[in-house]
């Protein structure tokens, strides 16, 4: 059985489309000692392993789940997104290679694209400036645009709706996190595919349902046209 030709492509952000260089889990770091967990100790192992493994979702639920409760999950997250634009603002913000090219492409090749990421609107559009992306994809989501985060799947299904795609089978998913791919798979999309040049390698690709892995998002294109 043959697939509708994909008309909108969703791209992760951060490790995906975006160099990430070890910014997100240091910003990680600043939260927790935002919030008094130490580091060396058993606490702080734990929730550095939640973060590596909840990395792509939106991190103000990461810490709701860390903090445990509301005051301190809003403290560690407005410690991530201090630290995390202080890393963009130093220089920190770098494309993958072919990254904007991919998009380019995909676009001239008639498929939309949407830029996604678990990062707050702020976050986001300051990525986007340092990379002198705003006007680079059609559209750009973060989880306050679309209802929840990754691993759930509205950020993809608002994709879709805004960018008047017809069927979900329409729509490629790529990204460095299996909540990336989760995300995919529970929108129901065509082409749900894991990238090596994030936090997650094939190993945890293998752990949930997906259709491809890829050496980068460069590939895509190939893939896909």
């Amino acid at each position: 059985m043959t697939h509708p030709q994909v008309l909108l492509a969703c791209l992760d952000m951060a490790g995906t489309t975006v160099v990430d260089d070890g910014a997100v889990m240091a910003a990680f770091a600043r939260a927790l000692d935002a919030i008094g967990i130490e580091d060396g100790t058993p606490e702080r192992e734990k929730a550095s392993a939640y973060a590596l493994e909840t990395m792509g979702q939106s991190k103000i639920e990461v810490f709701r789940a860390i903090g445990g409760d509301e005051q301190a999950a809003q403290r560690a997250n407005a410690a991530f997104e201090a630290a995390y634009l202080d890393s963009i603002r130093a220089g920190g913000a770098s494309a993958v290679d072919g990254a904007a090219e991919t998009i380019l492409n995909l676009r001239e090749a008639g498929i939309k694209v949407a830029l996604t990421t678990g990062f707050s609107v702020a976050t986001r559009d300051a990525v986007l400036d340092a990379l002198g992306w705003r006007e680079l994809a059609d559209l750009v989501l973060s989880p306050a645009d679309a209802g929840r985060g990754r691993p759930y799947p509205d950020l993809i299904l608002t994709a879709l709706i805004r960018c008047a795609v017809d069927d979900v089978r329409q729509v490629a998913v790529a990204g460095d996190t299996t909540s990336d791919l989760l995300s995919g798979h529970r929108a129901g999309a065509g082409v749900v595919a894991g990238v090596l040049t994030g936090a997650h390698r094939a190993t945890d690709f293998a752990t949930v349902p997906h259709t491809h892995v890829l050496g980068s998002v460069a590939e895509l294109p190939d893939l896909l046209t």
